[in-house]
């Protein structure tokens, strides 16, 4: 009786084996189209925005819009790119495309192999423990909502509350995870080998132009869910990694909402 997961793997990799493969002209084309458009929302469009002197709430929330249409620019990016493909070959789906899949090895497919998800969301859980570079005040979003001005935006705030879980959506599946695991990753095997998940790692960091503090952060955060995306074949793996400290956030700033 033939292995179905092995069966599985073959197949994925019949389907990875079409998928276009990016030169490093492209790879560094596509980085560039997700992280100058943040670095610029961040550094340029939300300071304008916000106008002179600016109260710390109207500064934050200003800030908050801006990096959350960056995140949506990413996924329309990706949409754009994905698109392409199919028009040109319309046999591989989109969840193959983006390795939307369930995690699989050469005998087992789904079922414990989430348990994985646990093991690299506690190497994350260090990594965010650890003291690291801080930013300017002015654009801490914990020293913000530590602030008396965050508690009162915060107040009975359900719609702000909604915004920020949609900012969070985007930063960890439909925008930087998609782009960064779903998109390029699967398509950077050509223009750097077995280094590929390395190399998606450190783009990963050096894209946060929009917060520079966070680079060398950003990058082992990139190694925690790179790693688990290549070895088991799914996006989902980086996702599921990522989304951890997304669920978090959101359960710390519900009581600020609850009053």
């Amino acid at each position: 009786m033939p292995n179905t997961s092995a069966l599985v793997r073959e197949e994925q990799r019949a389907h990875d084996a079409r998928l276009p493969q990016y030169s490093k002209t492209r790879v560094m084309t596509v980085w560039a189209a997700a992280a100058l458009p943040m670095g610029a929302l961040a550094w340029v469009i939300a300071p304008i925005v916000a106008g002179h002197h600016p109260s710390t709430t109207r500064f934050f929330l200003t800030l908050l819009f801006a990096l959350t249409a960056g995140l949506m620019w990413q996924a329309a990016l990706v949409a754009i790119l994905v698109r392409r493909e199919v028009r040109q070959d319309p046999s591989i789906s989109w969840h193959e495309r983006l390795w939307l899949r369930q995690p699989s090895t050469e005998t087992r497919r789904g079922g414990r192999l989430w348990w994985w998800v646990a093991a690299y969301g506690l190497a994350l859980a260090v990594i965010d423990l650890t003291p690291g570079l801080t930013g300017p005040a002015s654009r801490d979003f914990g020293v913000f909502l530590n602030s008396n001005a965050g508690h009162d935006v915060f107040h009975h705030a359900w719609w702000l509350y909604v915004v920020v879980a949609i900012e969070l959506a985007f930063n960890t599946f439909l925008g930087e995870e998609l782009l960064f695991r779903g998109l390029l990753l699967p398509r950077m095997n050509g223009a750097f080998g077995r280094a590929d998940w390395i190399v998606n790692s450190v783009l990963f960091g050096c894209y946060h132009l929009h917060e520079p503090w966070v680079i060398p952060n950003g990058i082992v955060t990139g190694l925690v869910c790179a790693h688990p995306t290549k070895r088991f074949r799914s996006a989902w793996m980086g996702i599921a990694v990522h989304s951890i400290e997304s669920v978090f956030f959101l359960v710390v700033l519900l009581p600020l909402v609850l009053g």
